[in-house]
């Protein structure tokens, strides 16, 4: 697939990505050559073929859900930097409204 210059620079800017003439070109080059792939492997012949989440089987090992006793708040607390009532007390990000 051709990729012009203007439509790199157009995606670079959709991705806020400031570059430069010479790193414009080499990611023309580049993204032309992922497009060439994808539409190779959009031609190969899938009917039929189970789709799956991994390449080899793979045999999870889950353990089993039961109900345990939860740390102690005063322990999981003992090495936090601030705590308050009991709770991880964390410095504010969001300005209560006024």
């Amino acid at each position: 697939m051709v990729l012009t210059r203007e439509e790199v620079a157009e995606i670079a800017q959709l991705a806020r990505l400031a570059l430069g003439d010479a790193e414009l070109e080499v990611l023309r080059t580049e993204l032309a050559a992922i497009l060439d792939h994808v539409a190779a492997l959009q031609e190969v012949e899938t009917t039929g073929v189970e789709p799956m989440t991994h390449a080899v089987p793979t045999m999870l090992r889950l353990r089993p859900d039961t109900v345990a006793a939860s740390l102690p708040v005063e322990v999981a607390l003992a090495d936090a930097p601030a705590a308050k009532d009991g709770c991880f007390e964390v410095p504010a990000i969001i300005k209560a409204a006024t």
